[in-house]
């Protein structure tokens, strides 16, 4: 099932997909039908109590540390994010006027639905409620190295849309192979399957849950592969995951 989470008729609400239109299922008007078009698209992400943690991969996918002049990392290279940096679907992503270089990142979003501590790879899908699709703009201008993508690269408000589906795991059988693609104003820009990460998603989990707790609701960002181009402002930038779901985003000057 396709989840999304909504603003609508002055409130928030839980949405599914149904036979191309929203129902919502919680909110005050449960149960109604509404068009994808009369809604402001949100990160299909439930509250959660706790603070959330946003984990990202650099370099995960060979191609792209080539891409970027990088030697491929002998274990996960990973970032933390805030979860102010999020936002949805058709949202709009502010371009510093400063940057030269900004580049999309069309990454499987892994969403944790258990509390996760040292779990093992071949129990790794059992802690996963979903996947969506993240687009993590990096500002290469600031990028100091390889293993330091610091805030001003990668924690910037704006510059990580997901959505529009938190698609549940039952649903994808087999994330490690699933095509990704990007368009950027409609032509094709990257491509490449999730079958080509260096560390697939149980190998994440049971890297990071080895030594911090994943509790339900936190996200694992899996990375990206080459393909990655600059962006400007009005360029319109749809990140597209196979079985979960095609992210559109546009950029605007800051």
């Amino acid at each position: 099932m396709k989840h999304a989470r909504i603003a609508w008729s002055g409130a928030i609400h839980e949405a599914v997909e149904s036979d191309g239109q929203l129902l919502l299922t919680q909110g005050p008007h449960v149960g109604q039908r509404v068009a994808f078009d009369d809604v402001v698209w949100l990160p299909p992400l439930t509250p959660v109590p706790q603070a959330r943690t946003v984990i990202a991969l650099g370099l995960n996918y060979a191609d792209h540390a080539k891409e970027l002049a990088f030697k491929a990392p002998e274990e996960p290279l990973a970032f933390m994010k805030g979860e102010a940096s999020l936002i949805g679907h058709r949202a709009l992503t502010r371009r510093p006027s400063e940057a030269a270089f900004m580049h999309y990142e069309c990454e499987l979003a892994v969403v944790i639905g258990r509390t996760a501590r040292h779990v093992k790879k071949d129990d790794a899908y059992d802690y996963i409620a979903g996947y969506s699709v993240a687009n993590d703009y990096a500002i290469r201008d600031y990028l100091e190295n390889w293993y330091r993508p610091n805030l001003r690269v990668k924690n910037r408000d704006t510059c990580t849309p997901i959505g529009p589906w938190l698609v549940d795991a039952a649903d994808v059988p087999n994330p490690m192979a699933l095509k990704l693609q990007t368009t950027v104003n409609g032509q094709v820009t990257q491509s490449g399957s999730t079958a080509d990460m260096i560390f697939d998603v149980p190998t994440l989990i049971e890297y990071f849950s080895s030594f911090m707790t994943l509790n339900p609701g936190d996200l694992i960002l899996t990375g990206t592969p080459d393909g990655v181009v600059n962006v400007k402002p009005g360029d319109v930038v749809v990140t597209e995951i196979e079985s979960i779901g095609a992210l559109t985003n546009t950029l605007i000057a800051a």
